[in-house]
């Protein structure tokens, strides 16, 4: 997994989409200077275990919040505010962002519907997202 924690991070990143929407956000963010709050994004790579995302994330993703359901149980709700899909002719990339504090401080994760990505995550992902609102 690669972790960004400020732009100059976002050439750490291989995926060339990934990183337009990395800049994106952090355009969005703080236009003119860096974010005044702290942010993460995390970019899951192949062969992750969700436990190890799960871990730099510092929140369940398979499972709720408060409840422990599993994401295949018919009362799960993900503990992430957002989850859209960034879908073009070449890629999807799944956006989760976790909001942890009430300074908007957050993580996002960047996941790609691609090989070699958790198979459960991409489930997860593929029931629950929602068509994104911009694009990089």
């Amino acid at each position: 997994m690669i972790i960004v924690t400020e732009a100059s991070d976002i050439p750490l990143i291989t995926s060339q989409t990934i990183q337009q929407l990395v800049a994106l956000r952090f355009r969005q963010l703080a236009p003119d200077a860096p974010p005044a709050t702290p942010c993460e994004f995390i970019v899951v790579e192949g062969g992750e275990a969700v436990s190890e995302i799960e871990l730099a994330a510092g929140f369940p993703i398979l499972t709720g919040l408060f409840d422990d359901l599993a994401y295949t149980d018919p009362d799960f709700q993900p503990c992430s505010e957002i989850l859209e899909e960034h879908r073009n002719e070449h890629s999807c990339i799944y956006e989760m962002v976790f909001i942890s504090s009430d300074d908007g401080a957050f993580t996002c994760l960047l996941i790609p519907d691609e090989e070699g990505i958790d198979a459960d995550l991409l489930a997860m992902c593929r029931s629950w997202a929602t068509p994104a609102v911009s694009r990089p």
